[in-house]
């Protein structure tokens, strides 16, 4: 299958291989795949491969197979592949066929493991760990053999036969392929292969108590499927030996069009984890409330969060795809779904930190409709009604007794515009015994709905507002950096680098027409900033927004 160009992609070494193994006949079709292991929730980093393996299989008219790498029953849960293929769709992508499992070809798997043995390059080895990390040696020093790399294969097959029976102890024995002791590469020198586990598999219950390890799996199913290009992160570049060695030495998998493994670097974000073990462990320590917190740097924590799938593959774009590892400014994420949002958002009024207005001369027990626009420069989303009386709330901090020039909203004795409505003076105001104002007296001008004043006064201040008897309770997540040290990752512990304020919340209101805001959906709150519906925990007798990023760059 040829490629089509219908736009003008950016390049990249990847894609230049494609095209030179398509001129060159050396695959005649594309087909690539993405093989998580269903161990936790998809992270921004798994995006960027998602996008990565997708895109090409869409762009060279090919396919993308989604197959789970589930070797490791013991850590991997069936919430994992359902939330998986959740995020895979939801990024916009939809892989070809039917879902597929490293666990459909363990039988073949099996076979594969006996072809080694009887061919002499396998063995079934009885040092514990702790003697075959000694065995190993080290980046300077060789291994040295096992005392058991010599059994016959006869002896092996009947080894192999009794693990696959139960009749060994978890730790008791391992299958290592015969390799190279001396090798330069680590992963050279007799690595294990297989496994005993009794461990229940959420596909293949306890039909198995032998499980591959991911590097004797992965190149296997890749060649199963006919893969043409796989596709990996770079710390997998010497694995890529083992890769290779496997499929040369088993029968089946001699074409020279078989699948070949390619690495490209991968995605390390500031301010972000991208370690699943180490997301698993805030998880377990309940330092966020699960996998799907607005704070963590999952696929599913960003939708919750309002973030968009074309700001993620924008982002995914924008890096690029390079051998070169680098730390990406998570400002460029963020700055990916401001202009999104901008540009698409509906505009709406909340007030996160109320204090009560009262306009002494609008009539009383009375509440009008005025007209605001959904989006202030597209008028095709049309306009929204907002409610105005004679109470309203507006930002405790958008008032002031006293101020200088530089304070544009209002202060006691002048005026200020409510935008989509009136201008209003501040007459006089209340306190508590604390000192904190609780209601602010003002006048309203019934002629400047609407309008600029049209006698000369010159109001140079906006804010927003909402009116008090028709506005929605609601709770605002505020969220900062989940960590205070760019690189987190580099602690000892998470704790020294945890930012406590990485979630404050806050109760105010919003306008009435958010009470039916749709969830994930994110609107701009006029001079607030960027939010969504909480997918989880807002419901319309108790609204929840999450932040889904400030109007502008304030983390920096």
């Amino acid at each position: 299958m040829s490629h089509v160009d219908t736009e003008v992609r950016p390049s990249n070494f990847i894609r230049s291989i494609i095209d030179e193994d398509l001129a060159s006949g050396k695959h005649s079709a594309v087909h690539t795949r993405f093989p998580p292991e269903p161990n936790g929730f998809l992270h921004i980093g798994h995006a960027k491969s998602i996008c990565l393996n997708f895109g090409i299989a869409q762009d060279y008219q090919g396919q993308c197979n989604l197959r789970f790498d589930d070797t490791n029953p013991e850590k991997e849960d069936i919430d994992y592949v359902h939330s998986i293929q959740n995020d895979v769709q939801w990024l916009g992508f939809q892989w070809s066929g039917d879902i597929r499992y490293s666990s459909n070809y363990f039988d073949q798997l099996h076979q594969y493991a006996v072809e080694l043995i009887t061919k002499g390059l396998a063995y079934v080895c009885f040092l514990n760990a702790e003697q075959t990390r000694e065995y190993r040696g080290t980046l300077k020093e060789p291994g040295k053999n096992s005392p058991y790399r010599d059994t016959t294969p006869e002896e092996n097959l009947a080894l192999f036969e009794k693990m696959r029976n139960g009749e060994f102890k978890e730790g008791e024995c391992a299958l290592r392929a015969k390799i190279d002791m001396a090798s330069p590469f680590m992963c050279m020198r007799d690595p294990i292969i297989y496994r005993v586990r009794f461990a229940h598999h959420h596909q293949t219950g306890d039909k198995w108590c032998i499980y591959p390890m991911y590097d004797f799996t992965h190149c296997i199913s890749d060649a199963i499927e006919n893969i043409s290009h796989s596709l990996c992160t770079l710390e997998f570049q010497d694995n890529r030996r083992l890769y290779d060695w496997v499929l040369d030495h088993l029968d089946d998998f001699q074409s020279p069009s078989r699948t070949r493994q390619y690495e490209f670097s991968r995605l390390n974000l500031e301010y972000t984890l991208m370690s699943k073990r180490k997301l698993n462990d805030l998880v377990a320590h309940n330092i966020v409330s699960g996998w799907d917190d607005a704070r963590m740097p999952t696929i599913a924590g960003f939708r919750r969060r309002g973030y968009t799938a074309a700001s993620i593959r924008e982002f995914c774009k924008r890096i690029g795809v390079t051998k070169q590892e680098n730390m990406i400014e998570v400002a460029m994420l963020d700055a990916c779904i401001r202009e999104e949002l901008n540009e698409h958002a509906p505009r709406a009024m909340a007030v996160i930190n109320p204090v009560k207005v009262v306009i002494e001369n609008y009539p009383e027990n009375q509440v009008e409709t005025v007209q605001a626009p959904i989006h202030p420069s597209n008028e095709d989303m049309g306009k929204r009604p907002l409610s105005f009386g004679r109470e309203l709330y507006i930002d405790a901090d958008d008032f002031r007794e006293e101020a200088n020039k530089k304070f544009k909203r209002l202060v006691q004795g002048k005026e200020v515009r409510l935008r989509n409505a009136y201008v209003i003076k501040a007459e006089r105001c209340d306190k508590d015994a604390d000192g904190n104002v609780t209601t602010i007296y003002c006048t309203y001008d019934d002629e400047t709905l609407g309008k600029n004043p049209s006698d000369g006064r010159k109001v140079k201040g906006v804010i927003h507002w909402v009116e008090a008897t028709t506005a929605k309770p609601a709770e605002f997540r505020l969220y900062e950096r989940l960590f205070n040290d760019a690189n987190p990752a580099a602690a000892e512990s998470v704790d020294e680098v945890l930012n406590p304020q990485s979630l404050t919340v806050k109760h105010g209101f919003v306008e009435a027409g958010l009470v039916n805001a749709e969830v994930e959906k994110a609107y701009q709150f006029e001079r607030e900033g960027y939010f969504c519906a909480d997918n989880k925990d807002s419901t319309k007798d108790h609204l929840v927004f999450n932040l889904t990023v400030p109007l502008r760059d304030t983390f920096a």
